[in-house]
């Protein structure tokens, strides 16, 4: 029930390695890390803006301009060679405290394309 709640009634959504919703535990691609960064870069086309890229510490920010307003920052790092980790944070500029799971579906759209682009490691070894 809870998880319902926090899906649905939150205007944040984040990925980590022990996520208790599967479809938001980091990924892992077996890809060389410029390769996903280009990929993550290229998620969110205009008019979405890039707020900031750091590739050295595999950050990149950028306002979405969708269906709704959003930042997302997404955090791509190389964990072994052709093993790259893919962690997303999304918060809606809803204009209040829920989103109705706009951020989660943003994430998982997200990942859903990474996924058709590169091979998904399914468990970190």
């Amino acid at each position: 029930m809870k998880q319902f709640f926090s899906k649905y009634f939150s205007n944040h959504t984040e990925t980590s390695e022990t996520h208790k919703d599967p479809e938001l535990v980091t990924h892992y691609y077996k890809a060389k890390r410029d390769e996903v960064f280009h990929a993550v870069e290229s998620l969110f086309p205009p008019p979405s803006e890039k707020a900031a890229v750091s590739k050295e510490r595999g950050e990149i920010s950028i306002n979405y301009k969708g269906k709704r307003k959003a930042f997302v920052v997404a955090t791509v790092i190389m964990v072994r060679p052709f093993e790259t980790a893919v962690d997303f944070s999304v918060t809606t500029d809803s204009g209040g405290p829920v989103d109705f799971g706009f951020s989660h579906n943003l994430v998982v759209e997200a990942y859903n394309k990474l996924n058709r682009q590169f091979t998904k490691l399914e468990k970190r070894r």
